[in-house]
């Protein structure tokens, strides 16, 4: 039996939906990710949950991150 492997495609060769789909996913990472290394900058250090940058590691995470930090990582004002 001959073995069947998919090749990758590229970019270009996806069709319009799925690349549409893949610049709005990026786009809303890197928002998510420059939000979150915005506000870790700018809070002090005692309105965060752990260290500053153990946060700021975390929101290289893929959405999971960014989304964390604002659910978990900020202390209530």
């Amino acid at each position: 039996m001959k073995c069947m492997t998919a090749r990758k495609k590229k970019f270009s060769e996806l069709p319009p939906r799925s690349r549409a789909a893949i610049i709005v996913g990026a786009l809303i990472q890197f928002a998510l990710q420059g939000a979150a290394l915005r506000d870790i900058k700018k809070r002090p250090a005692d309105q965060i949950k752990g260290p500053k940058p153990l946060w700021v590691g975390l929101s290289f995470v893929n959405y999971f991150g960014p989304i964390a930090y604002f659910l978990v990582g900020r202390k209530s004002d």
